[in-house]
């Protein structure tokens, strides 16, 4: 965090503004060639793969910002608007809440680390890894919003199916069990695709953990402390003992004793039997 506040402080001022009206822009550009490419007949959508082997030996250099047009599929132009939209809002939302240098930096981050993603897999596969193209894709692009979305905004609800009202971080937990589905049957392929392509949330939601409580130093600092308050409780002996009910302190951290001045020798009760013992004389 201390990091981005200094490169934020630097480069802020160079932050691309509604980044996510861009990223709406290419989808729509990459819709247009989907139907040209239906309608005339050429593979235009193969150009513009993210392709590592046919970015180094054939020079289609475009391919490593091209992919970014093929939008998320989908043939009902309704639900393309209704996602289209639903994005856009989600974008604009976290560029709001972060700013638009951090968001910037996820983004873009994300986009960099898909492309390194690809050209990892093509170093280990060779030319095998071309059968993965249409994996790297702006689907986890968006992925990876939605999810840091949902940890925002975990409680804010969403019309699912556009009919069963559910709240984010439900939504999360399915596509998080459907991405480790996919992991554990896919092969060692699509498991770089996955984890390359979410990276980005993968940083960020370990960044943005409390370790403390966990650390060493932290549950040495809590088992210190309580031995030094009830030092009798270490020991698995009660410090407090209602002389009626029998209760101590180990039976609800709500429970406060007194001493009674009026009984004769030391009788000590809980809240409850404070007032209504009888004294012993």
């Amino acid at each position: 965090m201390k990091f981005l506040n200094k490169m934020e402080r630097k480069f802020g001022r160079y932050a691309i503004r509604n980044l996510t009206k861009y990223m709406i822009f290419c989808y729509i550009i990459g819709y247009a060639l989907q139907y040209m490419q239906a309608l005339f007949e050429v593979p235009l959508i193969f150009y513009l793969y993210m392709s590592p082997y046919h970015i180094l030996h054939e020079g289609q250099i475009w391919r490593l910002v091209s992919w970014l047009l093929i939008p998320p599929g989908s043939n009902n132009i309704f639900f393309v608007l209704i996602m289209l939209m639903f994005y856009y809002s989600l974008g604009t939302t976290l560029e709001r809440t972060w700013g638009a240098f951090r968001y910037n930096v996820y983004v873009l981050g994300g986009i960099l680390c898909t492309v390194i993603g690809a050209f990892l897999l093509y170093f280990i596969m060779g030319d095998a890894s071309v059968y993965y193209m249409p994996a790297f894709s702006t689907y986890y692009i968006n992925l990876s919003i939605f999810l840091a979305f949902a940890m925002n905004y975990p409680d804010m609800e969403v019309l699912f199916m556009m009919i069963i009202p559910m709240k984010m971080k439900y939504l999360a937990y399915l596509d998080v069990a459907y991405l480790l589905y996919d992991m554990v049957k896919g092969d060692w392929g699509i498991r770089t695709v996955i984890i390359a392509s979410l990276l980005n949330f993968i940083i960020y939601f370990l960044t943005t953990r409390n370790y403390s409580r966990i650390s060493p130093k932290e549950i040495h600092r809590r088992q210190q402390f309580q031995k030094a308050v009830h030092p009798s409780m270490a020991n698995g002996v009660t410090k407090h003992k209602c002389a009626v009910c029998g209760r101590t302190e180990k039976d609800g951290d709500d429970l406060e004793f007194r001493f009674c001045s009026k009984c004769n020798g030391n009788y000590e009760y809980c809240q409850d039997h404070l007032f209504t013992h009888q004294h012993i004389k």
